[in-house]
């Protein structure tokens, strides 16, 4: 049975979550891709916020506390009304965000990153050091996780391009599984293990 989380999750909640759990999110998720993250380190996590960016940082501050963020590059169209709606949103390659998402899960106190493909041992530790998860979305489905994307609250740095955009969401019943833990356990890492050992046993046969 799937655990339901809505935003803004607290550490124990996080905290219950072990690798394998079916967990359903309600509530405001950000998308954030590869110029997002490196936007946020260097703006804010790196050192003082610029003054041209205290409006964004306040918003992020906000939104990413007790936060998810998705590694997510829409298809997005304009409305009539001109009003945004996802029209496919599958997960994106996340490996790609490995040197930022520690350092932007300690400074925005981020609970749930969303991808697909799973991260590496600096973001394992963060996420065990400061209450996190990696949940793992459907890959192949952005059409079918776009219906859980119920509405577009906003967008930021949309000059970064529609893919790379910050996208404030209100989702519901999105789903995922817990792939890493707050506990340093990483479902990505016995897969790949096992993998080895597997080719190990091919190659010597």
């Amino acid at each position: 049975m799937a655990t339901k989380l809505t935003v803004p999750i607290s550490e124990e909640q996080i905290r219950a979550l072990k690798v394998g759990d079916q967990v359903l999110i309600d509530g405001v998720v950000f998308t954030a891709r590869d110029a997002a993250h490196k936007y946020m380190i260097e703006n804010f996590v790196d050192g003082a916020c610029p003054d041209s960016e205290k409006e964004m940082y306040e918003v992020l501050k906000e939104g990413l506390k007790g936060g998810v963020i998705y590694h997510c590059g829409p298809v997005v169209k304009k409305r009539d009304d001109g009003k945004y709606e996802f029209v496919a949103a599958g997960p994106t390659t996340s490996i790609r965000e490995e040197p930022y998402q520690a350092d932007v899960i300690s400074h925005f106190g981020v609970r749930g990153i969303i991808g697909k493909g799973g991260i590496r041992d600096k973001t394992l530790r963060g996420c065990r050091e400061h209450g996190a998860v990696y949940l793992h979305a459907i890959g192949g489905a952005a059409p079918l996780i776009a219906e859980c994307c119920k509405e577009v609250l906003d967008v930021y740095k949309l000059d970064f391009g529609v893919a790379e955009a910050f996208w404030m969401l209100q989702v519901e019943d999105f789903p995922c599984v817990v792939t890493m833990d707050s506990h340093g356990n990483s479902l990505h890492d016995k897969v790949r293990a096992d993998s080895e050992g597997m080719l190990r046993k091919l190659l010597a046969g």
